[in-house]
């Protein structure tokens, strides 16, 4: 596994997204295709992909348009078709049309000690094909962990908001058209100076897929739950802990829970959280990330590793596990799974 590193000038939307694109042409081609073909394995044609591209495309036009015109800018740089860069950014929206639910996938940890710097934890579970296709981006006051060509994921920026990112999957995703995810994301890391700030863009965003953020400063942090049934924001835990994983804790919300009755790992998951929330509260990164030793067959796949035979699209794996240092606007990072984090196995950008 492969981490890049890439900071991008002081541009503007447009010519920021084309320097990525030109800077990182052959990655973000790549990452299309593998995207390309885990839409095929899903039974997504080219025509829906195309067509979902370009209606996200025309959404987050409407929404925030500077975000949109740095897609447009990354497919020019990559030499892409504008419809392909938007749907490589609504890989979740192209998704949302499967017939079967995808597998869960990522574990979010958030505690914001009286007096204290926050302490966030998180694992990025997702296909063991697409293991090369992550990027620390810098641009501008933004910090993202993302992929090639997708405008951001988790991040922190200059402001001291940082948010996490979990995809959920509601009986209301893609039903209509709406604004991608991954770019709601990048708008709160752009824009957001305080916690009602990223819940008021949160809201805003009229989406077609479900997603929680957990967004965190040094003074609390909350979960949002977005989908195209609604909005909610969650209710933090008695021991003061912002805990997900992939289904949804809103009750409303949670009725139209798509992904829990498929693979209730999300549950377990969950409730893992819960039993291990002290060694969750650990000062250090490396002791959090010890605590999300837990594999399928203990009991929950906190730390998740694909299973021998198992088809393209069933082979889930931790690609990733990271925490944010709001007060200094840092991301740390591990290459890899929990079971493999090492003391000296952390980097900080």
């Amino acid at each position: 596994m492969t981490m890049t590193v890439f900071a991008s000038p002081p541009l503007p939307g447009a010519a920021r997204g084309e320097h990525l694109g030109a800077s990182l042409r052959g990655e973000i081609q790549a990452t299309l295709e593998s995207y390309l073909r885990m839409f095929a394995a899903y039974g997504l044609d080219s025509r829906l992909v195309r067509d979902v591209g370009l209606r996200t495309l025309d959404e987050a036009a409407a929404w925030a348009p500077g975000l949109a015109e740095e897609v447009t800018g990354v497919a020019k740089g990559a030499a892409l078709e504008p419809w392909q860069a938007a749907a490589l950014n609504a890989r979740s929206e192209v998704l949302a049309h499967a017939r079967m639910p995808l597998p869960g996938e990522c574990s979010t940890a958030v505690h914001v000690p009286p007096g204290g710097p926050p302490r966030t934890i998180q694992t990025w579970d997702w296909y063991d094909s697409l293991a090369d296709v992550k990027l620390i981006w810098q641009a501008g006051a933004v910090k993202t962990f993302t992929e090639y060509g997708v405008l951001g994921k988790i991040g922190v920026n200059g402001a001291g908001i940082g948010l996490h990112f979990n995809l959920l999957q509601h009986e209301a995703d893609g039903q209509r058209d709406g604004v991608p995810v991954h770019l709601v994301a990048r708008r709160i890391l752009e824009e957001a100076t305080t916690l009602d700030e990223a819940e008021e863009i949160a809201r805003s965003a009229r989406v077609s897929a479900s997603v929680a953020l957990t967004v965190v400063s040094r003074w609390g942090a909350r979960a949002l739950e977005l989908s195209p049934a609604g909005f909610a924001r969650v209710a933090r835990r008695t021991d003061g802990m912002v805990l997900h994983t992939n289904h949804f804790l809103d009750p409303g919300l949670a009725r139209g829970e798509r992904l829990g009755a498929a693979d209730p790992d999300t549950y377990a998951r969950h409730d893992s959280l819960v039993r291990r929330a002290p060694g969750l509260r650990a000062p250090g990164l490396a002791e959090r990330a010890a605590a999300l030793i837990e594999h399928r067959e203990d009991g929950a796949a906190l730390c998740c590793h694909p299973e021998e035979g198992a088809p393209p699209q069933e082979r889930w794996q931790t690609l990733l596990v990271i925490g944010l240092g709001v007060e200094r606007g840092t991301i740390t990072f591990h290459d890899g799974s929990p079971c493999t984090a090492t003391g000296d196995g952390w980097i900080r950008v």
